[in-house]
């Protein structure tokens, strides 16, 4: 499927079952590590202290925040998929998995499809995307889980 376009949420009705599609490659740099270390508080070495990783870390560099891979859901959902809404809302994530470290200047990309749709009242949906993100490389994948997101014309 061919990043397809969703106009009204109950559009995606007709997605319900279907693989989405792939997001582009992105680079975790240390950058980014760093800037979701100081939005979130969570400094720990593991994450910000190269030098230390390097020595001490059995993966020889820093890694990202699990909680930076799953936040990167947004951003690379729109390169998959359309939404044209006047809003929209996550209610959470389910059966999240934090399956393998993403090393400092690892790529990641988003695997996502459509698990299920229900409608919400005011002609809004409640969408369940089966959300994976792979890791170049590598088999496992860094995480994988069940995103919920409320959706409102």
């Amino acid at each position: 499927m061919a990043n397809p376009r969703v106009t009204n949420p109950a559009d995606f009705e007709s997605l319900s079952g279907q693989m989405l599609g792939v997001s582009d490659w992105l680079e975790i740099t240390q950058e980014r590590i760093d800037r979701f270390a100081e939005a979130t508080g969570d400094r720990q070495w593991i994450h910000t202290d190269a030098q230390r990783a390097r020595r001490e870390s059995p993966f020889g560099t820093t890694i990202a925040h699990g909680y930076l891979t799953m936040s990167l859901m947004p951003m690379l959902l729109a390169q998959i998929v359309k939404i044209e809404a006047r809003m929209l809302v996550n209610p959470g994530v389910e059966r999240l998995r934090l399956r393998e470290p993403v090393r400092c200047g690892d790529r990641i990309r988003m695997h996502i499809e459509v698990l299920a749709v229900r409608a919400l009242p005011g002609g809004g949906a409640r969408v369940r995307f089966g959300v994976r993100f792979e890791i170049e490389g590598r088999r496992r994948p860094a995480a994988l889980g069940e995103v919920l997101l409320a959706c409102y014309p």
